[in-house]
This record gives structure tokens, C-alpha cells and sequence, in this order.
């Protein structure tokens, strides 16, 4: 199994510029695909970017060129650096984990409110 928490959600100002972390319980070196989704109310969850099994990234075309997504593997964390913040990126944030296992882990999800 494996857990994950992420922090770093808050409020921000239109413009402004957060970062999200993932804490993952074990080793994330052998991960498959690693990621992150968020969910606006009443809205669907979507992907915001991820991590895939052969190293590259990929991101929604509405934070690319806003959001970075990296890892640290000695820390066994990933990050979203989310700069450039609209209000339409308000939203609750999961991480996602696609294990060794092929079994996918989410986080409990952290509440990003920016403000226009």
C-alpha cells in the first residue's frame, strides 16, 4: 500500500503562485504514472499533470505553461508548482499514485481558493 498526503493548498490571489506536495509513504521510484487531478464544485475531476512511466510529463492545456510538475525521489514527494493562478483553478487537488503494484493511490485531496 501506499499512502499519500499532499499540502500547500490555501488562499492566493489572482496571479499569484502556490506549491503542492505530495508525501508518499514508500519509495515512489518504481511508480508508473504519478499525478494531479482537482475537482471545482460541480464540476468532473480532471488532470492537471502528471508524471508518465517513461519519465515525460504532461499537462492539461489550461496550465500549460503555468504549472510544473517535478519529483524528488530520495524524499519520495512530487510537486506542482502552480504559478500564474486564475480563479478557474480554485479547486480541490489530489495526488495519484499508479504503484508497482498496479494499483492507483490517491491522496485525500488539498483545497485551493483563489480569489479574483
Amino acid at each position: 500500500q501506499v499512502q499519500l498526503v499532499e499540502s500547500g493548498g490555501g488562499l492566493v490571489q489572482a496571479g499569484g503562485s502556490l506549491r503542492l506536495s505530495c508525501a508518499a509513504s514508500r519509495s515512489i521510484f518504481s511508480a508508473h504514472n504519478m499525478g494531479w487531478y482537482r475537482q471545482a464544485p460541480g464540476k468532473q475531476r480532471e488532470m492537471v499533470a502528471i508524471f508518465t512511466s517513461s519519465g515525460s510529463t504532461d499537462y492539461a492545456d489550461s496550465v500549460e505553461g503555468r504549472f510544473t510538475i517535478s519529483r524528488d525521489n530520495v524524499r519520495n514527494t512530487f510537486y506542482l508548482q502552480m504559478n500564474s493562478l486564475e480563479s478557474d483553478d480554485s479547486g480541490n487537488y489530489y495526488c495519484y499514485v499508479d504503484a508497482d503494484n498496479y494499483t492507483r493511490y490517491w491522496g485525500k485531496g488539498t483545497l485551493v481558493t483563489v480569489s479574483s
